[in-house]
């Protein structure tokens, strides 16, 4: 990278994380993983995403679909042009134990309007009632069953990406992992945003980012120890990419980190890894944010750099699937 890995915190979201600490709300490790998500519930009411969301020109609709483990509720958002269209399956984040397509709604209604592309959110199993690997399975069999079911979506099974944030990001690194792996379906892009990669927790961005920007690192640890049932899982490349020893073949994509991130080295480490096996691949980052660039809360906000982030990712999947 030529440009510096972090630079003085975008003013409004300093702002922004100062009010946030001042209401006293616990982070996640300060409580159980029932109490995390209800902290995201709160946000997201607070927010007011899902009482007044972006408008979709298309279609929004819930679908309850053949998983792993039973029914496997997934959210298709369609542009409002009948065509068959490019397909994003969106992985949420929130550690693998908190999260939704409620709380990723407004993230999925800005790509699709911002892209041409259908999207299709993921309500995947969480940890700790469902650990590793049933989250990543039940990603992967939403991905299968959009390239078999591509009517649903208004879906080109043949343009398939599969994105997320965080966790989700993980999840769709994964994803890319085991398709390649298994055969299929044939995964044309991946977009990994802030993606976590290793569960080591000891990089320089974490010492520099361990706490007060969002994403803390007794967070992280929080998570972790949640999604892995054993020390083993440890060195599993679907659980943890960037211990994979062989990145080549893998989809084109983008990784998008931010220099406020305890998760930024990582990101940046695995950009490296998919460059250096041959990857088509690109990093976005921005030395300015914190880890939650690509919050749906921060759609509500002014912020100059963070409507980047969704111009950025929407770009490159118009790029990825010539939509321009």
């Amino acid at each position: 990278m030529t440009e510096p890995l972090r630079t003085d915190l975008h003013p409004e979201v300093e702002e922004m994380l100062e009010e946030a600490q001042t209401t006293g709300r616990p982070t996640a490790h300060h409580v159980s993983p029932t109490g995390a998500r209800q902290l995201t519930d709160r946000a997201i009411e607070e927010a007011g995403l899902l009482s007044d969301p972006e408008p979709v020109d298309g279609d929004v609709a819930d679908y309850l679909i053949d998983g792993p483990d039973g029914d496997l509720p997934v959210r298709a958002y369609t542009p409002d042009d009948r065509g068959r269209h490019p397909v994003l399956l969106w992985f949420h984040g929130g550690g693998w134990v908190r999260g939704s397509i409620d709380a990723a709604d407004g993230v999925c209604r800005a790509l699709v309007n911002r892209t041409g592309c259908s999207v299709v959110s993921v309500e995947y199993r969480l940890a700790p009632e469902h650990p590793f690997p049933a989250g990543l399975e039940d990603c992967y069999a939403a991905t299968e069953w959009v390239a078999e079911h591509p009517a649903v979506s208004l879906a080109d099974p043949d343009r398939i990406a599969v994105g997320g944030a965080s966790a989700g990001g993980n999840l769709a690194a994964a994803v890319s992992l085991l398709a390649r792996e298994r055969g299929g379906p044939d995964v044309a892009y991946q977009l990994l945003g802030v993606p976590v990669t290793d569960a080591a927790i000891d990089t320089e961005s974490y010492d520099e980012n361990a706490e007060g920007y969002g994403l803390y690192r007794e967070d992280m640890r929080f998570y972790w120890d949640h999604y892995l049932e054993n020390d083993l899982d440890e060195a599993n490349p679907y659980a943890v990419p960037l211990r994979a020893r062989d990145l080549s073949g893998l989809p084109p994509g983008t990784v998008i980190t931010a220099g406020w991130d305890p998760l930024r080295d990582e990101g940046i480490a695995y950009y490296e890894r998919l460059a250096a096996a041959g990857v088509d691949v690109t990093l976005d980052h921005y030395p300015d944010m914190p880890h939650n660039v690509i919050s749906a809360v921060f759609l509500r906000e002014e912020l100059g750099r963070t409507p980047k982030a969704y111009e950025t990712m929407a770009s490159r999947l118009r790029d990825a699937f010539d939509l321009d």
